[in-house]
């Protein structure tokens, strides 16, 4: 008795049929890649005729040809042009078409144009672009379970909801984003991952000099029918922001770049705590080892309790009521230059009351100018 379901066996087959090979079916449909060569050894030994099966397959296939001749028909290379005219007109239309039927219009192996994809680091990629919508899905799905689903029903669905996902692409952006089920057999793991999430800072923000704790968070401002996210970190000493980044996407990325700037920034010396609160980019494994590597102890706020960084919740909210509420910005470009001049505004200028209303600065400045 076959396992599975018809519908998953006639999506393998039309996979099939659209060039894509066995293993590729296989681990997109999370079967075995014996089960998916089994299908298509019967597809190949049956009778056509009045065969429902086989005429959905032919015309996927059309379709499928249909689609080849559009994207033919709207580059302004061919087959026989040179590899990168040929990736720059594909990454065009990515989105549009699969990347299957991308390669086979303009005879580039898949596996350049993946790399191609890999190697471009603009923010409007199609890779780029899928991973952060899979994120999205994915902590949506985890968080409406009470962070009971693992990869496995996250993965199942994800794809009753109509999304072509493996069980491994959704396992391994758990794994970044720091997220685990809580199943009666991973409660080991569970508790494990809970004692790592410690608060050394338990809201003592009032520290003896700069470099001994950093605190940051992450924020969004919605511009243009977008979100834009700004990372800072803060030195509680004297509540200076010590360094931040501004961009398109929440990822590790974004929250790692901002601390590299402030590490190489300011070198501090061994014991320097770094606080956050709990978001899933704080606690992926890559970011988390990045920190053991540098000797420093991560710090992060109790579930749910924000005044255990309201060090941060603070700054965001000057910057918004002081700056972005209250200005139309033009284009992204002018509200990246704003956010610049607050900063600088915060720094350089605007006394602190937790300073004895000094500016950061200032603050810090005198710190240095009694301990040379």
């Amino acid at each position: 008795m076959n396992k599975y379901p018809e519908t998953v066996k006639q999506e393998a087959l039309t996979y099939y049929e659209s060039g894509i090979n066995a293993k590729e079916i296989a681990e997109t449909l999370s079967i075995s890649k014996s089960t998916v060569y089994k299908w298509i050894n019967e597809g190949n030994n049956a009778v056509p005729n009045n065969s429902i099966a086989y005429l959905k397959r032919l015309e996927n296939k059309v379709k499928r040809l249909e689609g080849i001749v559009e994207i033919l028909q709207s580059v302004d290379c061919t087959a026989n042009s040179p590899l990168n005219e040929k990736l720059a007109a594909l990454e065009q239309l990515q989105g549009k078409y699969s990347v299957h039927m991308l390669c086979e219009a303009l005879k580039v192996p898949r596996g350049t144009f993946y790399n191609f994809i890999l190697r471009n680091k603009r923010d409007n990629t199609w890779y780029s672009k899928r991973q952060e919508e899979l994120r999205i899905k994915i902590q949506k799905i985890y968080d409406e379970s009470n962070q009971i689903f693992g990869a496995a029903k996250i993965t199942a669905v994800l794809k009753e909801q109509g999304n072509r996902v493996s069980e491994k692409m959704v396992r391994n952006l758990m794994g970044d984003m720091g997220l685990i089920s809580i199943r009666q057999d991973a409660k080991s793991i569970y508790d494990r991952e809970q004692r790592k999430l410690k608060n050394h800072l338990n809201r003592q923000f009032n520290v003896s000099g700069p470099d001994e704790v950093w605190v940051s968070d992450v924020t969004y401002f919605r511009w243009n029918e977008k979100n834009i996210y700004i990372c800072a970190i803060i030195d509680l000493y004297a509540r200076k922001v010590i360094s931040y980044k501004v961009g398109i996407k929440n990822s590790t990325q974004l929250i790692k770049s901002t601390f590299k700037n402030a590490y190489e920034l300011r070198h501090p010396i061994k014991g320097l705590i770094f606080h956050t609160d709990r978001g899933s980019n704080y606690r992926s494994k890559s970011f988390c080892d990045y920190l053991q590597s540098l000797d420093i102890a991560q710090s992060f706020s109790r579930a749910y309790v924000p005044y255990d960084n309201s060090v941060m919740e603070s700054f965001f909210s000057s910057l918004k009521r002081e700056e972005l509420y209250r200005t139309k910005y033009r284009s992204e470009k002018e509200l990246r230059t704003a956010i610049d001049n607050y900063i600088i505004f915060y720094n350089e200028k605007r006394p602190h009351a937790k300073n004895g209303y000094k500016t950061p600065s200032k603050k810090e400045i005198e710190y240095h100018e009694r301990h040379k």
